[in-house]
């Protein structure tokens, strides 16, 4: 092996134009080769069938309608003072009240009532909708933000803690 690598690195400096000449050819095609390459696509999360993440997913939108793992997601929480429910009239109002606004959104694909969902705690002290968006998160705009907190302040207005 000795006697090999002494030859080649005898060769390699006898030939160091065409070595260098050779390299450079070879990282050439290789930038080229790369500048040329189609980027990765970025389709969402997809696994394959039968794995036991694919199941969990299952389980998550089975369990939990409206938690779309594809697009961006909100979960707005309303909690009732101490000793109220959230499911009391003017609470409920204003919960639904928060629901239709944000789902009117221009990059809202759904919002989920809490009431219909099955959201609520068995005290129904606690409840949550899930804001389902069309785009990923990062490709949220400050209006669909800005939208989602303002509807956040006013059901805050009835006397709910919302989150």
């Amino acid at each position: 092996m000795a006697t090999f690598l002494y030859r080649l690195g005898r060769t390699a400096f006898r030939r160091r134009w065409l070595v260098t000449l050779l390299w450079v050819v070879v990282l050439g095609g290789v930038g080229l080769g790369a500048a040329k390459a189609p980027a990765a696509g970025d389709d969402g999360t997809s696994f394959m069938p039968g794995i036991e993440a694919q199941k969990a997913f299952d389980l998550i939108g089975e369990r939990f309608p409206g938690s779309d793992a594809n697009g961006a997601n909100a979960r707005v929480v309303f909690i009732a003072p101490d000793g109220e429910k959230v499911t009391a009239g003017d609470y409920r109002m204003a919960v639904d009240e928060l629901v239709s606004t944000v789902a009117e959104g221009a990059q809202v694909d759904s919002a989920v009532d809490p009431f219909k969902a099955d959201a609520v705690s068995k005290d129904a002290s606690t409840a949550y909708a899930t804001v389902n968006y069309k785009v990923k998160a990062d490709d949220l705009t400050d209006a669909s933000k800005d939208g989602l907190e303002k509807a956040i302040d006013q059901a805050r207005g009835s006397g709910l803690t919302v989150e």
